[in-house]
Parts: structure tokens; C-alpha cells; sequence
């Protein structure tokens, strides 16, 4: 550096003349010396609203007990508030020393000359028997000896706090400082701060875990320090103003101060803080000065073309500025913490205000200069294979057509669909101006329709994209992506044909494609078997439906992706449409294993309740509902309601309706329950759906057998197919209510397959419960007691309550015969609390002779159920003859002669 000379202002003193060029200008850093100076050895003060935060001044605290405590951030983080606060106050373990450094000290006869001055000062040394610096550009290491002999001798510690020694760059002075420090031990501590590490062997610190460092992420202000700083500021804001403040910023503290002084002013303080122009701020003044300002035009330049994007790397930086010298600006750039920061793999990001600051004065030093750099990005970022950060960028340049042709080329059109980002896609390509050409962009707009349930948009731009002309330049990705849509369009019309057609196609071009981009696609193949067993399940093809959607996770398995988030969606819609079967088919236990395990799987992969078809939850409701669990099935049925799907998609929507009205059918409300099956009508565009109308008709004529309309309830069925079980026992139960049961005997007399014995218990129970009214009313009661044990038995397991509670006639037969009834208490005080207490002999019950068996026990409980031998017999998958034995011991075993009374016995022991 050039001779000092005297200050501007004032002639040279005694002491300058007589120091000569190359002498150091003591005078200025001792009492009496120049003020300005003077203040650089005192410890700065604080400001009125200063925050205290002590989580940070107990972690200075602690490292004050080692030799070197490093604070690091950058402009205007609170480094050197934090330090002044902690020394000023009563937590420094020993003594402190304040020095403020400045660019001139640089040198190291300089900088001595002021460590000694604050320490001499404080009376840590004793300066004459130290000696003092001669030349401002050296320093004799004989001085720096006998410094660290005297501190090494002090009975306590020094803490000496050197603020801003990011001034420092001079590898003498850092050497001379680290001599010092290792052999003044224990009597010095050392606090830095400093916007960059300093050139000390932090690494031999580090490895001794004898450094303390804070960091620019340390010293970020939580969101409740943020509102203790707005207090201090005379604000009193909600707690989501500080929130959103702390997120806007990063808890960098110049930014929140300088904004809650600026908001101060506002008339709205609130709504400035949410919505201030950040490039147009004494925030951005700020930065422009203390960092920007700050560097080489060549750096300023990469700062500001790299501002547009999320993060970067020195190829891609190059990219932007058309220079080479990327990789050494933005590692100097981190070190020197100019708020930018590595964030791993050689990848770098500016601070969010920053880089906001930086694109407004991009926009103003270089009009239009931004849509070619995210151009520019976007095709870079293309080409490397990272086309989730490419596509933003190429929105922001309009370079529309490369993006949709990159989109689909790159087999990511299922990702519309599928994934954690499938929102933010379609919402990207939702602003795409409708004249971009291409068959590219026409799948795309296809394709975002679609995933918003656009259907009649979609099937507009799908059939734009299946001409003959369209097709004979079609690429294989493209014609994947074509035939991937055409599957989901065949889920939402309900047309198992367009989406098996369509699944052909997807299976036929793959074959094109090399096995690696098949491998990282599997929703591209899961999700139209999805859709296919959608579609057959709305066309009531239960057993073809359960294959389709096994064979749609099975594609995810084979694929090796099965934990990726593009296959959550598709795992999410088979398992679900495959417990919705389950509840078709009157299977509640595997439908709720099914349906649980599909939340299952939404919910570990993020799946968020709006981007699903709620399909799960509605299965869940409909088992709660046969439960008789009101509650449980009200609760499902809301949830189902938080996705799009229950609103849209036609199998979700039509059951969604259906089993709202049954929920409020059982809770008694048959007007309500009618006004809310006009939500079960199919959408226009969508195929007729056999179950959803057969279900609704149940339904509607349940309904007005509970308004006393037995003929509109026998009308309400026609039209429902003649095979169909539970069409069967609700037009049973008609007929019945109607008085013509000998045609309700004959509706049931005529099904397939056994009368129904293969149907699922929720079918079953049903089926049996009108059976067994129709024989009551025929005069049969020894065969309607039967058959009503027979239902007992098949809802037990699943504990299928409702069936009885909405079957009046089966509930006088159970009052008729209570004993059989009170074997199950399952079926809870709703039905069983009406019924009267089961006979009771005063004498008391025989002991028993011996314990009974498991298997007799399984015996006993079908013979309280008035099963007859052969019933128990093919209920345990048992010989007749092996049942009578059983009966036989537990007759002995309960000193019982006849079977009724071994049964009496047992309920009085409680065996039963």
C-alpha cells in the first residue's frame, strides 16, 4: 500500500513528520487520537429495536471457552450486532477486546498496531513491554513473540472480538495471527466475523473440535424473531405477516429491518409487508451497494444474468454469459458469502431477495436481455436431461413449441397425471397460446383438459391429434403419449373399449422404444390399465375389472419403480378401484384391506387429498355404513369429497351420490336420501353405467318403502337386471311390502349360481334377510327361522349391522325368537336393545364336565344359530358324521339330552 500521509483536513502532526515514509500511524488508534478511529475499539452499539437472541449469544458463550469462535454471513446478516451484543454484555467468560476493522488494516504493521492498542487498552497487555510495530507493511516476528508470551501468562483469558476481518487478505497477517494465537494459549480467545472464512487452517480447528462457527443460516431470524422485531419497530402484525416476511427474506437481518422500517410509513403496514416491490426498495438500494456494487463488472454481469434462474452451475452460467470463467467467480462469489451459496454437486443459488432484486435491475440495465437468458437456460437445461427445470424457463422465453415437442419426446405427458409436481405441469402448459402448432402442443393441451376433467376439451384436442396426417409423422413417444390420453379419456366416458384399444396402442409402441425410457416411465403403462379397470368396473365387469387393475400394479412392480412418486398415483387408483369391486361384490373385509392399503400408499407418497379420486374413502364409507356406523361413514364421505375426483370422475362421483343417499336413508331421512341421488345420474359424455343404475334403483325404492310407497318402491325397480342379488332381495322386499310373496319367492327362486350362496356377505346377508321374511309371510316359520340364522352367521365376521336394522320384518323375527338373537351381541343395543332378555330356568346350570374344544365350541355357537346339521357341516368345511360327533361330547359335556338345551346351558355358563 502507498505511504500513509496526513488526514485531508488537517496538517500532519509531530508524530507523522518524524515517522517517515513506511512509519505506522500509531497516534490515530491511542486515546486522544483521531475519534473516528478512537470508535473502531469500542464495541459498536445497539439499536433501539435490537432483537436479543440467545439461542446464538449461548452458542458464543460456549465457544468462548475454546480458542476461535468464526462468525460468517453475509451484508447486513447481524454479524456484528450479535457480537457487540454478546460483549457488552455480562455472558463473555473473560475480558473483551474490540477491534473494528477497516481496508487498511490489511497490512501488518497496521493491523498489529491496532490489536496491541485494544489490548493494551484493556490492560491485557502491557504495550511497552511488548513493543510496537515500525513499518506499516511488516512486522517483527520477535514482537509477536513476546505478545503471545505475555498473554499465555495471564491468570484469565482475553476474549479479543476483531469485527469485519473479512478486510484481511494479507497471508502475513494471518500467519503472524495464528502464531499468536497457538502460543498464547490459554490466555487468548479469538472472536472473528467476517463475510468470508479467513485464511487461518480452519481445517485443523475443525478436525480438533476446537472452533465455534456461526453461520450465515444461524443467524437468519426465525419467524418469531421476526415478529419480536416488527414489535420493536412499534408493529403489531399477524402471525402469517411475520411467517411470510421471514420466508420472503430468509430471516436476512438487513432485509427485515430495513422492510419493517419502510412498512413503518405505510398506511397499511400489513398489506405493504406482503406485497412491497423489493427491486424498488431501500432493501434493494442496499444490496445493490453493499454487494453488486461491490465487484468487478465481469462478476457483476454473471450475477445478473444468472438472477434468472433457481440455481446454477458454472456450465450452465456460461451458457448465460458466453464467457468461460464461471467456475472460479461463483466459488470466490460463495466463499466471500455475496449471498450466493453451493448447494452441492457443484450447483449454486442466489438468495431469493437478491436474485429478485437482480432480475429487476437486469430488466432495467438490459431491456429485454431476460427472455433470451431463459431461453438460453431452457435449451440447456433440456439438453442436459433436466426438463423439469427447463420447461419454466422456456415458458418465460415463449418458446412454447420446443418445450410441448421436449415434454412429450421426453415420455412425460403422464406426468400430468401422476407425481408431486402434476399441478404445477398442467398449470405451466394451462398458458399455452392456443395458435402454438404441432402435434406436440396438441397432446399437451389434450392432456392438461384431461387432468383438469375437461373432457369435452380433451377429446377435442385428441381427435385434432389423430388424423391420418398427424399419425404418419408421429414419433413413438408421441404416439405413446396419443394413446395414454385416448386411455384416461376412456376412463372418464366409462367406455371400456376406447381404453382397451388405446392400452393396445401403449403396448404396440413401446415396442419402439429403447427398454431404458420404458424403465423410467411405468405410469406410462400402469396408468391406462388403471383406466381400463375404471371402465370396466363401470361397465360392472367385476372378475375382468380385478384382473386389469392386478395387472396394472403389476406393471409397476416389473418396472423396478414401485417407489417412485410418478407410480403413486396409478398404485393409489388400482388398489382403490379394486376395493371398490370388493364392495360391489359384497366383500367389506378385502375392500377395506384394499382401500386402507391405497391410503396407505397415498399418503407415504405424498399423494395430496385433492389430486386423488377419494374412490378409498368411499369404499370405507360404504363398509361403515353396512356397520352401521353413521358417523365413520359421514366422516369418509367428506373426505372423499376434498378431491377433484369425487366431483369428476364418473365412478367416483356416481358412488360418492349413492352413498350419501344411503347414509341418509339409515339415518332416516328418505326425502333427503331421493334429492341426493340426482347426483348418481351419469354425466352426459359418459357411458351408462349397469351397477350405478341398478344401485340407485335399491335405493330409491328402499326410500319409498320408508315413505310407505310399496307400489312406487315395486316401480321404482323396473328396469334393474333380473340376476342381479341385491336387485333381487330389494325387489323381494317390495313385492313383499306390496303384499305378493309368492312373487317375492320367485324373484329369489330364479337367480343364477345357487340363489346367490357365492355372493359376497354384504350380498348375501341381504338376499337371506328376504328370504327369510318371504318364508315368514308364506307361513314357514321353521324355515324363515333357518334362513335367519343363516344370515346371522354370514354378517357376524364382518359385523354387518345395517341390513337387519333397515329390514323391519327381520327384526319381528328376531323378537320372536330372542334366544337367537342374543347369541350375538355383536349386532349391539340398536337392534338387540328392543328385544326381550333371553329365558332364564331358576334352577342353576350343571358344572362342566370337562372344558369344550375349539372345534365344539365352533359347533355349538352355528347350532345356537339354528343351523341344521348339514348348514354346520358345510359352514366348517366338515363330514355330517364329524358333526354329530361333536354335538354328541358337547351334549355330555354340558349334561345336556337335546340340542336346545346344551345351547341354554352354555349361554348360562357364558360359553356363548
Amino acid at each position: 500500500m502507498s505511504p500513509p500521509t496526513g488526514r485531508p483536513g488537517r496538517p500532519p502532526d509531530a508524530a507523522d513528520r518524524r515517522s517517515g515514509p513506511g512509519r505506522v500511524h500509531r497516534a490515530a488508534l491511542l486515546p486522544g487520537g483521531d475519534p473516528a478511529d478512537g470508535a473502531r475499539l469500542a464495541v459498536p452499539g445497539l439499536p433501539s429495536a435490537f432483537v436479543r437472541r440467545q439461542r446464538l449469544t449461548r452458542r458464543l458463550t460456549a465457544g468462548a471457552a475454546g480458542p476461535l469462535v468464526l462468525i460468517t454471513g453475509p451484508a447486513g446478516a447481524g454479524k456484528t450486532l450479535l457480537a457487540a451484543h454478546w460483549a457488552a454484555s455480562s455472558a463473555p467468560p473473560a475480558p473483551v477486546a474490540w477491534l473494528t476493522l477497516e481496508p487498511e488494516d490489511d497490512a501488518p504493521g497496521v493491523f498489529w498496531a491496532g490489536v496491541l492498542t485494544t489490548l493494551g487498552g484493556n490492560g491485557s497487555v502491557r504495550p511497552g513491554a511488548v513493543g510496537s510495530p515500525v513499518h506499516a507493511d511488516e512486522v517483527d516476528p520477535s514482537l509477536l513473540a513476546r505478545l503471545a508470551a505475555q498473554l499465555s501468562r495471564r491468570t484469565e483469558p482475553v476474549i479479543l472480538v476483531l469485527d469485519a476481518y473479512d478486510h484481511i487478505s494479507s497471508p502475513e497477517v494471518a500467519a503472524g495471527l495464528q502464531s499468536v494465537l497457538r502460543h498464547a494459549a490459554p490466555g487468548l480467545r479469538l472472536v472473528l466475523t467476517s463475510r468470508s472464512e479467513p485464511l487461518l487452517p480452519l481445517h485443523r480447528y475443525r478436525a480438533a473440535s476446537e472452533i465455534t462457527e456461526i453461520r450465515g443460516a444461524d443467524l437468519a431470524f426465525t419467524p418469531d424473531e421476526t415478529a419480536r422485531l416488527l414489535r420493536g419497530h412499534g408493529l403489531s402484525l399477524p402471525a402469517d405477516a411475520a411467517d411470510a416476511l421471514t420466508a420472503r427474506t430468509e430471516g436476512w437481518a438487513a432485509g427485515l429491518r430495513l422492510s419493517a422500517l419502510a412498512a413503518r410509513d405505510a398506511a397499511n403496514p400489513a398489506g405493504f409487508l406482503a406485497g412491497f416491490e423489493a427491486g424498488h426498495s431501500t432493501i434493494a438500494d442496499y444490496l445493490l451497494a453493499e454487494v453488486l456494487g461491490a465487484q468487478p463488472e465481469a462478476v457483476q454481469d454473471l450475477l445478473l444474468r444468472t438472477s434468472v434462474l433457481d440455481r446454477t452451475c458454472p456450465d450452465l452460467a456460461d451458457a448465460l454469459t458466453g464467457r468461460g470463467d464461471a467456475e472460479g467467480v461463483l466459488a470466490d462469489l460463495a466463499r466471500s458469502n455475496a449471498l450466493v451459496e453451493p448447494i452441492g454437486h457443484g450447483w449454486y443459488r442466489h438468495h431469493a431477495l437478491f436474485a429478485e432484486i437482480l432480475r429487476v435491475h437486469l430488466r432495467a440495465r438490459h431491456p429485454g436481455l431476460d427472455t433470451e437468458l431463459h431461453r438460453r437456460a431452457g435449451r440447456w437445461l433440456g439438453d442436459a436431461g433436466r426438463i423439469d427445470e427447463a420447461l419454466p424457463h422456456a415458458a418465460a422465453a415463449g418458446d412454447w413449441e420446443w418445450a410441448a415437442t421436449r415434454f412429450v419426446e421426453d415420455l412425460a405427458v403422464g406426468r400430468l397425471f401422476t407425481g408431486l409436481d402434476a399441478d404445477r405441469l398442467t398449470g405451466l402448459f394451462s398458458a399455452m397460446p392456443p395458435a402454438v402448432p404441432g402435434l406436440a402442443a396438441c397432446l399437451v393441451r389434450a392432456g392438461c383438459a384431461l387432468a383438469r376433467y375437461d373432457l369435452p376439451g380433451g377429446l377435442e384436442w385428441l381427435r385434432g391429434a389423430s388424423g391420418e396426417e398427424a399419425a404418419a409423422t408421429a414419433s413413438a413417444e408421441a404416439l405413446i403419449s396419443r394413446a395414454f390420453l385416448w386411455a384416461l379419456a376412456g376412463r372418464l366416458t366409462g367406455s371400456a373399449g376406447t381404453a382397451r384399444t388405446a392400452v393396445y396402442e401403449v403396448e404396440r409402441a413401446a415396442l419402439r422404444l429403447p427398454e431404458d425410457l420404458r424403465a423410467r416411465r411405468p405410469e406410462l403403462f400402469a396408468l391406462p390399465l388403471a383406466a381400463l379397470g375404471s371402465a370396466l368396473l363401470w361397465e360392472h365387469r367385476l372378475d375382468a375389472a380385478r384382473q386389469t387393475l392386478h395387472d396394472a400394479g403389476g406393471a409397476i412392480d416389473i418396472s423396478g419403480a414401485a417407489e417412485a412418486p410418478e407410480t403413486v398415483h396409478p398404485r393409489y387408483e388400482a388398489l382403490s378401484r379394486l376395493a371398490l369391486a370388493d364392495v360391489l361384490s359384497g366383500l367389506p373385509g378385502p375392500a377395506q384391506a384394499h382401500a386402507r392399503q391405497a391410503l396407505a400408499v397415498a399418503e407415504q407418497g405424498g399423494l395430496a387429498p385433492r389430486s386423488r379420486t377419494g374412490v378409498a374413502h368411499l369404499v370405507l364409507a360404504a363398509v361403515a355404513l353396512d356397520r352401521d356406523d353413521p358417523d365413520a361413514a359421514r366422516g369418509e364421505l367428506d373426505r372423499a369429497a376434498e378431491s377433484s375426483g369425487a366431483h369428476h370422475d364418473p365412478v367416483a362421483a356416481s358412488a360418492a351420490a349413492l352413498w350419501r343417499s344411503r347414509l341418509l336413508l339409515a339415518e332416516g331421512d328418505p326425502l333427503a336420501a331421493l334429492a341426493a341421488l340426482e347426483g348418481a345420474r351419469p354425466p352426459a359424455t359418459a357411458h351408462p353405467s349397469p351397477w350405478v343404475f341398478d344401485h340407485a334403483a335399491v335405493v330409491r325404492s328402499a326410500a319409498l318403502l320408508a315413505l310407505d310407497d310399496p307400489h312406487g318402491a315395486v316401480g321404482a325397480l323396473g328396469g334393474v337386471s333380473p340376476h342381479d342379488p341385491l336387485c333381487a332381495a330389494a325387489s323381494a322386499r317390495a313385492r313383499l311390502a306390496a303384499g305378493d310373496a309368492d312373487a317375492a319367492l320367485a324373484l329369489l327362486d330364479a337367480l343364477p349360481r345357487g340363489g346367490g350362496r357365492d355372493a359376497g356377505p354384504g350380498i348375501r346377508v341381504r338376499l337371506l334377510l328376504a328370504r327369510a321374511e318371504t318364508l315368514d309371510r308364506l307361513g314357514d316359520p321353521a324355515g324363515a327361522r333357518s334362513v335367519l340364522a343363516q344370515a346371522l352367521a354370514a354378517a357376524r365376521p364382518d359385523r354387518l349391522r345395517l341390513p337387519f336394522r333397515e329390514s323391519g320384518p327381520s327384526l319381528r323375527l328376531l323378537r320372536r325368537r330372542p334366544d337367537l338373537a342374543w347369541a350375538h351381541a355383536w349386532l349391539g343395543p340398536a337392534i338387540l336393545g328392543g328385544l326381550p332378555a333371553p329365558h332364564q330356568d331358576g334352577d342353576a346350570a350343571p358344572p362342566v364336565l370337562e372344558p369344550l374344544s375349539e372345534r365344539e365350541r365352533q359347533v355349538l355357537e352355528r347350532a345356537a344359530q339354528m343351523l341344521s346339521t348339514q348348514e354346520i357341516a358345510d359352514e366348517l368345511h366338515l363330514s355330517v358324521n364329524t358333526v354329530k360327533t361333536h354335538l354328541k361330547s358337547v351334549h355330555r359335556k354340558l349334561s345336556a339330552r337335546r340340542r336346545g338345551e346344551a345351547v341354554r346351558r352354555a349361554r348360562e355358563l357364558r360359553l356363548l
